[in-house]
């Protein structure tokens, strides 16, 4: 199993910036693809971005591709989300989410969350 630590949001105005971290402890960090969701009051929670194991390839919702950056550090068991250009649309609390693909099958763990709130 994986533990996951997020940390890094917070209150920032729009325009603005800002890097979310999620530490893993516990499994193999290079075994997990590694994906950042969000879920805004009243929203269901939704993909924001995913890397593969290796960071080799990435994926984006489409209202954060060009603004939102993921990447992964293996040997800091570290995975992070840069935020630029944010919106007060962006404001939702942010979670890390490790996926483990075994046989055909998934198993996933997520983290306790981070809010993040864009606001003038």
């Amino acid at each position: 199993q994986v533990q996951l630590v997020e940390s890094g949001g917070g209150l920032v105005q729009p325009g603005g910036s800002l890097r979310l971290s999620c530490v893993a402890s516990g499994s193999s960090f290079s075994s997990y693809a590694m994906s950042w969701y969000r879920q805004a009051p009243g929203h269901e929670r939704e993909l924001v971005a995913y890397i593969t194991r290796d960071g080799g390839s990435t994926n984006y919702a489409d209202s954060v591709k060009g603004r939102f950056t993921i990447s992964r550090d293996n040997a800091k068991n570290t995975v992070y989300l840069q935020m630029n250009s944010l919106k007060p649309e962006d404001t939702a609390v942010f979670y890390c989410n490790a996926r483990l693909t075994w046989l055909g099958f998934n198993s996933d763990y997520w983290g306790q969350g981070t809010q993040v709130t864009v606001s003038s």
